[in-house]
């Protein structure tokens, strides 16, 4: 089963949301509400690409999506419905805005189109401190893209970005920030961060 248009998905071990955590032996839930999008499920299992898609990614392989794929929400009438995505039993359409990035069942993780992943810089050294335990607006490039890389920007290059522009992710345990390459504002070169 293909469709002409979009990637047709399941969740990762078929959850719809990602709400438990292990601690010790017991499964401990920590949001039991349906309408919380930290906690919908973010990993999808391709199960076929499109009809005329050429790309890189592989049924089977592993796609990280936006946090409404899978959540449920409730209309007006207070009825539980599933988002537009929503195919059949655990099945879901997507279309290529709607997911990040990918990895096949043998690789590392890749960007897809014009996203890009950073990570959180450390708070550095101030001489008035604001409490905060992570630098704004100031990160490391974890995942990059074919658009920043032509720019020579690649993966450990400390960048500054917009203000406002954070979406963030957990992939592999990784707390990230998903941004668009026109978010980038800075690169900071070696002996920039030497100066600062």
């Amino acid at each position: 089963m293909r469709s002409p248009f979009q990637f047709i998905v399941r969740p990762r071990d078929t959850k719809r949301y990602d709400n438990i955590r292990k601690y010790g032996d017991i499964d401990f839930i920590v949001s039991a509400s349906q309408e919380d999008h930290k906690f919908s499920n973010r990993y999808a299992e391709v199960v076929s690409t499109p009809a005329g898609y050429n790309g890189p990614i592989k049924a089977g392989d592993t796609l990280i999506v936006h946090h409404n794929v899978f959540k449920f929400y409730y209309d007006m009438y207070g009825r539980q419905k599933s988002g537009k995505s929503f195919f059949h039993d655990d099945l879901f359409l997507l279309d290529e805005d709607q997911f990040f990035l990918y990895k096949s069942k043998d690789g590392g993780w890749n960007t897809h189109s014009k996203y890009c992943f950073v990570k959180p810089a450390e708070t550095k050294t101030k001489f008035i401190s604001d409490g905060a335990s992570e630098e704004h607006l100031f990160g490391i490039v974890r995942y990059s893209n074919d658009e920043l890389r032509a720019l020579g920007v690649f993966e450990g290059d400390e960048v500054v970005y917009e203000p406002d522009v954070e979406y963030e992710f957990y992939v592999d345990g990784e707390r990230l920030y998903r941004l668009f390459t026109a978010n980038i504002a800075i690169k900071i070169n070696e002996e920039e961060r030497h100066g600062l």
